[in-house]
């Protein structure tokens, strides 16, 4: 079991590499097989038309959920899969044991149609802190690690959002109107306004990924699911980006946050779409 910040330091530096491969391994055995290749029956609906699951996220999730407290004894596993099947099963986020949150697919309507915008997410939590993600886009081939206070990186480069330029229009992916409320549809509608480009999100993982790459300015999410934004938004911070929500605080892995909430490369640019989601609010 883990019970010091210095140990879960150790166990980094030891095996984050080994993180890495089983996240290669899931990949390689149960989701870039069936990448254009599903059938029918391997593909479900959860909630509705735009949430889907296949067999791909289902066995790749199973996989990691073995192997990653078989790698950190005392760990636990929250899955995007297993918490549908169990809810109860999110609170270990709320725990004092590590957490292992994995989204095995992000972006699963993209993967359905072929497309190449879907990618795994797994991160290590600790007393609702991230302490490491690893973003893997197979169809990309895109390795993307972060370690918090050891930077961001793409297939062993170093990641640096840097700042928008200025001039341009900010550059902003946000949520899918099936998933926000009337009042965040009143507050993402502040970004629909002079000097903002907005446009709807695709996987969320990837979105972090551009704007650790300098490529999209910003975000604007209306859920919590920590499986969508904990990898993703240490990423960020180790980019040299932020986060902040509604209320101006950063976004808590944990839940309670006001919604919705950015993420962007600067701080300047997150307290700027923070504004405008509070004077559409």
């Amino acid at each position: 079991m883990i019970e010091t910040h210095e140990t879960i330091d150790e166990f980094l530096t030891r095996h984050t590499s080994d993180v890495e491969e089983l996240v290669r391994k899931a990949a390689a055995q149960e989701i870039v097989p069936r990448w254009r290749r599903l059938a029918e029956h391997e593909v479900d609906l959860k909630t509705g038309p735009h949430d889907l699951v296949t067999d791909a996220d289902r066995n790749a999730e199973l996989y990691l959920t073995d192997a990653l407290p078989a790698l950190l004894p005392g760990s636990v596993v929250v899955g995007e899969e297993a918490v549908h099947a169990d809810p109860a099963s999110y609170e270990a986020i709320q725990g004092d044991t590590p957490v292992w949150i994995v989204d095995p697919v992000d972006g699963t309507r993209q993967f359905v149609r072929g497309e190449t915008g879907f990618c795994t997410l797994v991160a290590l939590a600790w007393r609702g802190v991230v302490h490491a993600s690893w973003t893997y886009a197979p169809a990309r081939e895109q390795f993307a690690t972060a370690v918090r206070g050891r930077g961001a990186h793409l297939d062993g480069e170093p990641l640096r959002a840097g700042s928008p330029e200025p001039g341009r229009d900010l550059r902003v992916a946000t949520s899918h109107p099936d998933y926000t409320t009337d009042e965040q549809k009143r507050a993402l509608l502040g970004l629909w306004t002079d000097g903002v480009a907005p446009r709807a999100c695709g996987s969320a993982g990837l979105e972090y990924l551009a704007i650790a790459r300098g490529e999209l300015d910003a975000t604007a999410f209306s859920w919590e699911a920590a499986w969508d934004h904990a990898a993703g938004l240490l990423l960020v911070e180790e980019a040299g980006g932020t986060h902040l929500t509604r209320a101006g605080e950063p976004f808590g892995i944990r839940g309670g946050n006001t919604l919705p909430f950015t993420a962007a490369r600067d701080e300047a640019t997150a307290r700027r779409v923070v504004e405008l989601l509070t004077d559409g609010a």
